[in-house]
């Protein structure tokens, strides 16, 4: 029976880990379909790379930082429970290289491609996972502080401050040091338009990483015995709460409006397991809504070239997540309860201020040692000629048109 019960564990965590592995594809289309064409070979390159990078780094590194452990051991050893700790280290993976598939799309179509594999080996061997073993190994002593203080630790179940509030403020880091895209604002200011290169890429990047965030969010649970719908039907609701609000407050764009579930998304990771399913919904409404607005105000107004929007998404949202798990997730508004508003704004300040603080010191670093943006000539010409030599398609194969 132990024995099922481990094969079963397994199963169950191998399948959220290909799933959320499959996210990445999601990054990829998205990243490809937003940016102009002579940046979208460098765009597939860049999260395939990247995550075989994370791996690399998570494997020998980030993995031991975050729960001490590691894998210079015999096969046999590895292989107990059916290879249950195997796959665990599968699954935490794929959400570790979601750090530099976040940043990808920020630092799009000027950012130099050696630099940036160095910065994602930094990121993910030691920033990530500093405040990965914080969060969810209870390491410093900070979430045992947080429940003897207010009752409860900082709750994030599937990661809206952990993963995703970390890409996007290492991501605003790293946007606001490379600087806007070349043409991207006049000399008076005025923002030029450079619309997405091909929605319906944009559209399916959106759609596969929507279906592959249920893998995200009810498979972290990490046992099969753990599972529970309601965490689905949270996921479900929060998406269509983003969607909404995008397509509302977007004006039927469909940048925005594709955007909105994966803001929702981003928003409910944290309290999908305590929330009630209304609360689930008002926390993706306002996350769809600040994602527009946010979008908005950084590309307009403050000038912040953020080319997917990642910091609105996946910072501010994520933030937003953490905070929302609090309110919602609390017995008074049909919640689950376990949780304190003031445990989180804590845990969620704390994710922000070490994602930026480690964003400014690793692309701060390679930007003074090796320079982390291409030359004027190779941006004109495009990332997917200057680097990679090749076009995605032959009529893409002058970059100076788009």
């Amino acid at each position: 029976m132990e024995a099922l019960q481990s094969g079963g564990d397994v199963l169950f965590v191998l399948l959220g880990a290909i799933m959320v592995l499959a996210m990445h594809a999601g990054f990829a289309f998205l990243e490809v379909g937003t940016v102009r064409r002579k940046n979208q070979v460098n765009a597939l390159v860049k999260i395939m790379v990247d995550f075989s990078i994370s791996t690399i780094a998570y494997f020998f590194i980030g993995y031991s930082i975050a729960y001490g452990i590691g894998f210079l051991q015999g096969a046999e050893a590895l292989s107990a429970k059916n290879g249950y700790d195997l796959v665990k280290f599968f699954f935490l993976l794929t959400f570790a290289a979601a750090i530099p598939a976040i940043v990808s799309g920020g630092i799009a179509e000027r950012a130099k491609f050696n630099p940036q594999l160095a910065a994602t080996f930094l990121l993910v061997g030691f920033v990530y996972p500093f405040f990965e073993g914080i969060v969810w190994n209870g390491q410093l002593g900070l979430q045992d502080w947080l429940k003897a203080t207010y009752g409860a630790s900082f709750h994030d179940f599937a990661g809206s401050v952990v993963v995703h509030a970390m890409g996007g403020w290492i991501a605003l880091a790293a946007v606001v040091l490379l600087g806007a895209r070349a043409g991207r604002y006049g000399k008076d200011g005025r923002l030029h338009a450079f619309p997405p290169s091909n929605i319906p890429f944009l559209a399916l990047g959106a759609w596969i990483l929507t279906v592959g965030w249920f893998g995200f969010n009810v498979m972290s649970a990490q046992s099969i015995t753990g599972i529970t719908g309601l965490v689905a039907m949270n996921s479900l609701m929060a998406l269509v709460g983003g969607t909404l609000a995008a397509l509302l407050f977007g004006k039927n764009d469909p940048g925005f409006v594709h955007n909105g579930p994966l803001a929702g998304l981003v928003a409910v990771c944290a309290g999908s397991d305590v929330m009630h399913p209304l609360g689930a919904l008002a926390t993706g409404l306002v996350a769809g809504a600040l994602f527009v607005w946010a979008f908005t105000l950084t590309q307009n107004r403050w000038k912040i070239d953020d080319v997917l929007g990642v910091w609105p998404l996946h910072g501010l949202c994520g933030a937003w997540g953490g905070i929302a798990a609090g309110i919602f997730g609390a017995t008074t508004l049909g919640g689950m309860g376990g949780v304190s508003l003031t445990a989180q704004l804590i845990g969620t300040g704390l994710g922000i201020v070490v994602a930026v603080a480690g964003g400014f010191i690793v692309y701060g670093a390679l930007k003074i040692i090796v320079g982390i943006r291409m030359d004027a000539e190779d941006e004109y010409l495009g990332a997917d000629l200057a680097i990679h030599k090749i076009a995605a398609t032959p009529t893409s194969a002058g970059g100076s048109e788009d």
